[in-house]
This record gives C-alpha cells, sequence and structure tokens, in this order.
C-alpha cells in the first residue's frame, strides 16, 4: 500500500458534494481502466470529502452520487471523472520520473541504425528538448512512446530491434548467472548436453547488447561461451 505522504489526491464534484481518494501516483492509469489493486493503490481504504483534514464522506452521500457504496467502484469514477491534485514538487517529481522511464525504453530497446549501438540517454532527453515533446505524468511511458518517437526520429536516428545471442554454460555457472540471464533477456529455446552443460538461445534488447553481454562475461568467466546471432 501507497503512504499517506507520497499520494496524491483524485477529487471528484458531483451533486453539490466533494469526494477525494488518496492513490499511488503510478496508478492513476490501473484504476481508470478498473484493474487496479485496492491494498496497493490505495493509500487509505476510505471516500473523504476533504482528505487534507480527514473528514470522511457519509455513506449515504456516497451512495446518493455513486449508486453503490463499493470503494473500488467509486474509487475508479472519481479518478475518471474526476481531477488528480498535484503539488508543484509532486508534479515536478512525476514527470521526471515519466521522463526518465520513456528515454529508458528508447535507449534500452534501440539503436542508431547508423553506428549499430545504443542511442545514450543523454541524446534522447535532448532531442525530445528539442522536439518539445509533452510528458503528460499521469499516462505511462508506454503509453507515450509511439507520440513521442514520432517528434524525435527527424532528430537522431533510431531503429527497434531485438538482438539474438547463443549461450553455453558449463560447471557451476547456469547456477550462478541463471538469474542474470532471465532478468534482461528472452529465452526461447534451451537444452542440456550430454557432458551437463546447458545451451540456450536469447532474446534481448538491442540497446542493452553490450551491457549485457559483458555482465554475463564478467560473471561466468571462463565456464560461458556467447555468440551473437543475427538481430531482427
Amino acid at each position: 500500500m501507497v503512504k499517506v505522504e507520497d499520494a496524491i489526491v483524485a477529487r471528484l464534484e458531483s451533486h453539490g458534494h466533494k469526494f477525494e481518494i488518496l492513490i499511488d501516483p503510478d496508478a492513476t492509469e490501473r484504476i481508470r481502466s478498473g484493474d487496479f489493486d485496492m491494498d496497493a493503490d490505495l493509500a487509505i481504504d476510505q471516500v473523504f470529502k476533504d482528505a487534507k483534514k480527514g473528514d470522511k464522506a457519509g455513506e449515504e452521500t456516497i451512495k446518493e452520487v455513486f449508486q453503490t457504496t463499493d470503494i473500488k467502484t467509486v474509487a475508479q469514477e472519481i479518478v475518471k471523472k474526476g481531477q488528480i491534485q498535484l503539488t508543484t514538487d509532486q508534479r515536478r517529481e512525476m514527470l521526471e520520473k515519466r521522463r526518465r522511464q520513456i528515454v529508458d525504453i528508447i535507449s534500452r530497446e534501440s539503436i542508431n541504425p547508423q553506428t549499430n549501438a545504443p542511442n545514450p540517454p543523454a541524446r534522447i532527453e535532448q532531442a525530445m528538448e528539442e522536439a518539445k515533446v509533452h510528458v503528460d505524468p499521469f499516462k505511462s511511458a508506454e503509453d507515450q512512446l509511439q507520440a513521442v518517437l514520432k517528434l524525435i526520429k527527424p532528430l537522431i536516428p533510431i531503429r527497434f530491434e531485438k538482438a539474438r545471442i547463443a549461450v553455453k554454460l558449463t560447471g557451476d555457472a547456469y547456477g550462478r548467472i541463471y538469474g542474470e540471464l532471465v532478468k534482461s533477456g528472452y529465452i526461447t529455446k534451451e537444452e542440456w548436453g550430454k557432458d551437463g552443460s546447458w545451451m540456450g538461445l536469447l532474446e534481448i534488447p538491442a540497446g542493452i547488447r553490450t551491457d549485457y553481454m559483458d555482465t554475463l562475461s564478467r560473471k561466468g568467466k571462463d565456464q560461458i561461451e556467447i555468440k551473437i546471432l543475427k538481430s531482427f
């Protein structure tokens, strides 16, 4: 559950009444879609008429306006139809967090097709500033990605692609680094050799290929073999 001090206020005024709930700053889209966890996304399982003062809304009033007292239904209606109240600092923090998430996705998932190297985060941020990209703090980074790419592609070369690698682990390397393999990669095929070695084919975001392979090589030492396959 989000802490009260970290929550933001969602407010709806209807039928002459004011209703407020305290929610996780990252839960807006989930609540609007109805796919949210009240225990995680609501700071307090309660509808207020003034959250700051702790004044609770009466059940009869809630029933009159929303035709139900079910907190999940009421919360969804408040977030859908109402307004999200943010302090200046909260809005600045949310904007910065969402911007970083967008930059991280682009840097991680894409490459510069002219160099086949990742686009540095600083260059992506610069392009977003030059293109005057507007970031919505209440929409997920994934939902805003295509709009951002449309604006910055004229400024920097970007191509999204996956890299494919083959990995062979011997000795105790499987137990030591399997978690690292699946942390950022997706195993498409795996098998055990007669000698006890493990072999797998993985797909990883092209933008992290170098760092990913360096990490595996460092942790696997002389018990790992890595081969780069064709990207797609």
